[in-house]
């Protein structure tokens, strides 16, 4: 028999990040925010599942709002259901309806372009700040519309780091392990595994950013590991590194790697184990 594992911290410090339990290198966090040397503003946003075709990213210019809409299709038969980036967990204060992953901006008037990129279950944005004219120039700033909370994080303060987006953030390190916020159906956590009927098991493992041909997968002592790379692109602070147990055999025993099936798409590593 095949059985799940049971995640736990594998330190005292807790988890290395607590949005992925796999991540053991590399930045942190669901979304990372940077300022550029122009004043642009490049974010990366996790999507893990969604295709390159499966995302919506535009300008609601009436809100100031830069509005993200993404499926995440079923992919498999033992999948949960498919899943919803819909940023229903991100609630804004303002009463503003039909937007989702909300982002606006204290100090600009609005941006006035952006260009975005979707590769390996990574949206990456780089954003065109249109400065407001009692902004001084030099200091551009963001905020997202409703924490992961529902709360609005950006208070009275001018030119913070929007929460959760800074990939060095120590409250991302810790025991507990945090839900994708802008999932609104299916899934939110970045591991799902269900027992087959036949005694087997299927594993899905999020594993953002990483390309299909970048997933390993071995078995010793009865434990099945998967690792992944992925490569820092565009304005990543660096590529990020993944590796953890995902499955435990009823014993000590070394399968062939070749009787596991593997489905590596769109950052996301699915296998499905055969009984012993």
């Amino acid at each position: 028999m095949v059985v799940p594992v049971t995640l736990v911290p594998p330190s005292l410090e807790g988890f290395y990040a607590i949005n992925n339990p796999f991540l053991v290198n590399g930045p942190k966090g669901y979304m990372e925010f940077k300022t550029l040397e122009n004043e642009d503003t490049f974010i990366r946003f996790d999507l893990p599942g969604v295709p390159n075709d499966g995302v919506n990213v535009y300008l609601d210019q009436s809100n100031k709002a830069v509005c993200i809409l993404a499926d995440a299709p079923k992919e498999h038969k033992h999948d949960s259901s498919h899943r919803n980036y819909d940023g229903t967990t991100l609630k804004p204060k303002l009463n503003i309806d039909g937007l989702n992953t909300k982002i606006a901006c204290n100090c600009y008037e609005f941006y006035s372009s952006f260009t975005s990129h979707m590769s390996n279950g990574v949206l990456r944005l780089i954003l065109t700040n249109k400065i407001h004219s009692t902004t001084p120039p030099g200091s551009p700033c963001i905020s997202f519309l409703g924490g992961v909370n529902g709360d609005d994080p950006r208070g009275t303060a001018s030119h913070v780091i929007p929460q959760c987006t800074d990939p060095q953030d120590p409250n991302l390190t810790g025991p507990i392990l945090m839900p994708h916020p802008s999932v609104g159906q299916g899934s939110k956590m970045a591991y799902e595994s269900k027992v087959l009927q036949n005694g087997g098991l299927y594993v899905r493992v999020d594993m953002p950013g990483v390309p299909n041909d970048n997933f390993t997968v071995s078995v010793t002592n009865g434990r099945v590991k998967v690792t992944g790379h992925a490569p820092a692109l565009s304005h990543d602070s660096a590529g990020r590194f993944y590796s953890g147990d995902v499955a435990v055999l009823s014993t000590p025993v070394d399968i062939p790697i070749r009787k596991i099936k593997t489905i590596a798409k769109n950052g996301v590593f699915r296998l499905v184990i055969p009984p012993l």
